[in-house]
């Protein structure tokens, strides 16, 4: 939308990190370290901490800042506003098959959708907030059915995509666009 005489065009070109307000600061760094290999890059014992993904340029991707655990849990989308989730990608689809296995081992995959041209997994993390974790199927593996089901949600067939795209290809970035 452009506004009278002002060019609203922000040159936005991702999201540099987010930062989350949790209970327990302990319990959330053995989840994110422990079982997404994300590194805290620094950290104010018991208040705060500054985590980086393992592959990440970034400074830090997410921050965490404990409030303590009397505090109740995420209610956004149920009875307030507020996140929805995060998303992050993953390079390939045996990385996403090896996250479902620790992710439900752990007890924190609550779901795995086939978006056609993203491939996810959803978990949560102490604090109930939901993570999804995708594959994005690489702009020149897209066709006209996988397109035309762009805006549909159905159940992963983790299997399937593997054996259609192939365990070790590299997904796309961001989402895919046929050029």
């Amino acid at each position: 939308m452009k506004d009278e005489g002002r060019d609203c065009v922000v040159p936005i070109t991702r999201l540099n990190h987010a930062v989350l307000y949790v209970r327990n600061l302990e319990r959330t760094l053995s989840f994110w370290c422990g079982l997404l290999d994300f590194v805290v890059v620094h950290e104010i014992p018991e208040q705060a901490a500054f985590l980086r993904a393992p592959l990440s340029q970034n400074d830090h991707d997410l921050a965490f800042f404990a409030l303590g655990d009397t505090l109740g849990g995420d209610t956004a989308g149920r009875s307030t506003v507020g996140l929805y989730h995060l998303a992050f990608e993953v390079d390939t689809l045996s990385e996403l098959q090896r996250l479902a296995r620790i992710m439900s081992k752990d007890g924190s995959l609550v779901g795995a959708s086939d978006h056609a041209t993203t491939k996810s997994l959803y978990i949560s993390d102490p604090d109930g907030i939901e993570i999804e974790l995708c594959w994005i199927v690489p702009a020149d593996l897209l066709d006209a059915e996988t397109l035309s089901k762009q805006a549909t949600t159905t159940r992963l067939d983790l299997e399937m995509e593997l054996a259609r795209y192939g365990p070790e290809t590299l997904g796309g970035i961001g989402i895919s666009l046929p050029r």
